[in-house]
């Protein structure tokens, strides 16, 4: 099942366990439970510290269990979790043997103190880079707390009990048997919302500091380096992030980044939050601005109720996906409707889905998925695609892909629990028209996140943040930086040279605001 280098690797890691552990493997007479076998009889011959039983009492099967001799298991794996997921089933290894997490010590100390039986099960795919974060997530909770199971299934290999739950995104977890969350979560998100008072502790603690030198308002690549240059200055720096990584945790391919020829979304995010961990920046994650009150000390109003002071304010908030903002939208958000073709396309295997939009996120979407689905049909509201010519072609040559230009999306149609199809305007001749499909995947750019400013900063009739050559807005000691603001071309190697500018320009203000007459 795994080829020599593979094996030499996770031999390596096996080494590090600190306690016995057990393979409980649920099997019945499928290929993929030979599949399964294989891989179990490789690891298993990896350790003296891990042996092999084939006695487990599943009911999803092939599937398989990871406990310490004696006690009920707490991980399971319906699917074999290679690709993507082999990294959580390295780490559930580890883990279950007594290797100590990477976690913070107040993150752990609220786990194991979390009270009652939690029951995750999570569906994902094995093309999915968001599903290992919530499926190590969990896992980690089962490991630090007795109340807490966690089950991945592959989404691919249990097909039936994907169309039984109406499953149409991934990450997709339940808790208890009802759905708690679908997409990206870390493990701070995931606690947070079976912790009903970390709210209100979270807000105390941040209503209890002291005013910052320079707060910074995201942490996506534009808010890292921002706070990077900062506390390079010795000056006291805060960062508040709604979800630390921002909007490129979500970003698959990234081959454009000067001097790292290839690297994906979550790889980049790990290395800014490891670069910003090395300095004395106070993060506090998980937080939400509200409301921005100019002053001599700036105020910030978060949703949580708390309010941070600080002398300057960088504001990198960033930006998230464009909705259509038709009827039908947000009820089959994750039941049909997506943003995400390299998570969710798996599990609209064989079927008819459209992407909607005709710039390169769009092509690239269509030409993903058509090698997948049944069907592909783009919508473009423009007389022509507005991709790449390269894209272009190679999407006219795929012979299940239709495409379909000024065309005005106006509704999405469902049976009241998942998709069943698209309305759309042909702007020639002002006909509504129908197709009948089961996936619709939203390719039309992207909206800055500054709704909570309208009125305070000055922002363009785009809705982005106007700033000048070094970053300064309309309000003095505020500054800003990468995808909310009105600086062209959104790439993130843009936004990390807009933060450190923005933050060499907070810097500046600071000095000649404080300097005495």
């Amino acid at each position: 099942m795994l080829d020599a280098n593979i094996k030499t690797q996770l031999k390596a890691y096996l080494e590090k366990l600190q306690q016995p552990i057990e393979l409980i493997a649920s099997f019945d007479d499928s290929a993929k439970a030979e599949e399964m076998r294989g891989l179990l009889v490789d690891i298993a011959e990896l350790s003296a510290k891990v042996s092999l039983r084939e006695d487990g009492t599943a009911t999803l099967r092939p599937s398989f269990a990871i406990a310490q001799p004696g006690q009920a298991p707490r991980i399971h794996f319906a699917g074999i979790p290679m690709g993507h997921e082999f990294t959580s089933l390295i780490l559930a290894l580890l883990q279950t043997g007594g290797h100590p997490p990477k976690v913070d010590a107040e993150v752990i100390a609220q786990i194991k103190a979390l009270p009652g039986n939690f029951k995750f099960e999570t569906f994902i795919s094995l093309s999915c880079h968001n599903c290992p974060d919530v499926v190590q997530a969990l896992n980690l909770m089962a490991v630090l707390n007795p109340g807490v199971t966690s089950t991945m299934i592959d989404g691919g290999m249990f097909q039936g009990e994907v169309e039984r739950r109406q499953i149409m995104a991934v990450p997709t977890v339940f808790l208890n048997g009802e759905e708690f969350g679908a997409g990206r979560m870390s493990i701070e998100e995931i606690i947070a919302k079976v912790d009903t008072g970390a709210a209100a502790r979270d807000a105390e603690k941040i209503n209890a500091r002291q005013a910052f030198d320079v707060l910074v308002i995201g942490g996506g690549p534009a808010g890292a380096s921002a706070a990077i240059y900062a506390a390079r200055k010795g000056i006291r720096t805060g960062l508040l992030a709604e979800r630390f990584g921002g909007q490129v945790m979500d970003t698959l391919a990234i081959e454009n980044f000067i001097s790292v020829k290839a690297t994906d979304g979550p790889k980049l995010v790990m290395g800014l939050e490891e670069h910003v961990k090395d300095y004395d920046v106070d993060i506090m994650n998980l937080q939400r601005a509200a409301k921005l009150i100019p002053g001599e000390l700036i105020a910030v109003q978060l949703e949580n109720g708390a309010t941070v002071k600080s002398k300057s304010v960088i504001l990198a908030t960033g930006a998230r996906w464009r909705e259509m903002n038709v009827p039908g939208e947000q009820q089959y958000r994750g039941k049909g409707v997506a943003y995400c073709p390299h998570c969710d396309g798996p599990l609209f295997k064989g079927k008819r889905v459209a992407v909607i939009g005709g710039g390169n996120s769009g092509v690239e979407a269509a030409i993903d998925l058509a090698g997948i689905v049944g069907h592909v049909t783009l919508i473009e509201f423009d007389s022509q695609l507005r991709a790449d010519a390269v894209l272009q072609r190679k999407l006219a040559s795929l012979p299940n892909v239709t495409i379909i230009t000024k065309a005005l999306t106006t509704e999405v149609s469902g049976n009241g629990e998942k998709v069943d199809g698209l309305l759309y305007k042909d702007r020639n001749t002002d006909e509504v028209k129908r197709i009948d499909l089961e996936g619709i995947f939203v390719q039309i750019g992207l909206l800055p996140n500054t709704d909570w400013l309208k009125g305070t900063v000055n922002l363009s009739n785009r809705g982005e943040i106007e700033i000048d050559a070094k970053g300064q807005t309309s309000v003095a000691g505020v500054f800003a930086a990468g995808d909310c603001t009105t600086v062209p071309y959104k790439q993130i190697i843009i936004a990390m040279g807009e933060g450190a500018k923005a933050s060499l320009s907070a810097f500046d203000h600071l000095i000649r605001t404080s300097a005495p007459a």
